[in-house]
């Protein structure tokens, strides 16, 4: 029975022979999260069967083909069958072709029926990018191919752990062309939208700071001119609009100090510069057991006509199909496309 006042998300479950069937199942199997989200799976009823056999997950599903037979209660899985993965073609911890070919679909028919307005937002499990290129799509990931099948143009990429969260300024490039695309107009676009989404996440007054590309942000010209030739006027300008925007900060200092409390959000100019500090705070590995104890951290995807909210993890392939991957990212970002699609 749907619920006008809660929203509906469609999740889709990444590829079927990683982790995504398997955490979506046990996110699935935490009963306030139906407080919260309509929740609707896209993927294959086969696969997500087997993801509830061998988690352990004493749920049922509901293979659908439209959302006004879908049930939304605790207990029952409504699943929008795909039915493009055969099980005899499932390959658990390997990268496929027609694996790709059926994540990419997942992806692409959650889109869909968010630019229909047919759900309320949009969650992402784990995809393969070498999958996705083996089946013939050439994206470098979810951000660009939301970016692409949604005709958008600005955009960015945000990560957040509870408080602690950085948007960039460039993501899937190389480093040396990292640099190149540190440009003012750019950096605006980025503190705006970072700006913007922090508002919907509740955060009254934005505190943002914006990272330095050098080291020393530059020691005024002794290491580079980037952070005095074109992040010190973007931030300049922000300023003058109103926004409590500080920077360049020098990026050795800035992660602590957003830590410490004083910033809400930093913007970075390249993505190890924000994925290294965020998946520090976000994932802890446990030597004595040889597993990750913690998997935390939601990816944003900022910009676009609708909402996205995805794990910050890959496939995780050496786990697949064994019961013991980490849900948490999941929760995580099922919860914060619950809120952010009730302020779109």
């Amino acid at each position: 029975m749907q619920r006008s006042n809660v929203p509906i998300l469609g999740i889709s479950i990444g590829d079927p022979g990683g982790i995504g069937p398997e955490i979506t199942a046990k996110a699935l199997n935490q009963r306030d999260i139906y407080d919260l989200v309509q929740p609707l799976v896209v993927g294959d009823f086969r696969v997500m069967e087997d993801a509830l056999r061998f988690s352990n997950v004493n749920l049922t599903l509901n293979p659908i083909q439209e959302i006004q037979a879908a049930r939304f209660e605790h207990g029952m899985i409504d699943i929008l069958d795909m039915k493009n993965m055969p099980m005899d073609r499932l390959r658990y911890k390997q990268v496929t072709p027609e694996q790709g070919k059926a994540s990419f679909e997942y992806v692409a028919k959650n889109i869909e029926l968010a630019l229909n307005g047919e759900i309320d937002g949009t969650v992402t499990g784990p995809i393969n990018k070498a999958a996705i290129h083996a089946a013939g799509h050439d994206f470098a990931g979810h951000t660009e191919i939301y970016a692409t099948l949604t005709n958008t143009r600005d955009y960015c990429m945000m990560l957040t752990h509870g408080g602690f969260r950085v948007t960039h300024v460039s993501t899937h490039v190389s480093l040396r062309e990292a640099c190149d695309r540190v440009k003012k107009d750019r950096i605006i676009r980025v503190i705006d939208l970072t700006h913007e989404a922090l508002l919907k996440m509740d955060v009254s007054e934005p505190r943002i700071a914006v990272a330095g590309l050098n080291p020393h942000c530059g020691e005024e010209g002794l290491f580079g001119h980037e952070d005095d030739e074109e992040i010190r006027p973007a931030v300049q300008h922000a300023a003058a609009e109103g926004k409590h925007v500080e920077g360049p900060v020098p990026a050795d200092t800035v992660f602590s100090k957003m830590r410490g409390g004083m910033y809400d959000a930093v913007v970075v100019m390249y993505h190890d510069q924000g994925h290294i500090p965020t998946k520090l705070m976000g994932f802890q590995y446990d030597e004595k057991t040889g597993q990750w104890g913690e998997m935390s951290g939601v990816n944003v995807t900022l910009g676009l006509p609708i909402v996205r909210t995805s794990v910050d993890h890959g496939t995780a392939f050496g786990k697949a199909g064994e019961g013991r991957a980490n849900p948490q990212s999941m929760i995580e970002a099922i919860k914060l496309g619950a809120l952010l699609a009730k302020k779109s």
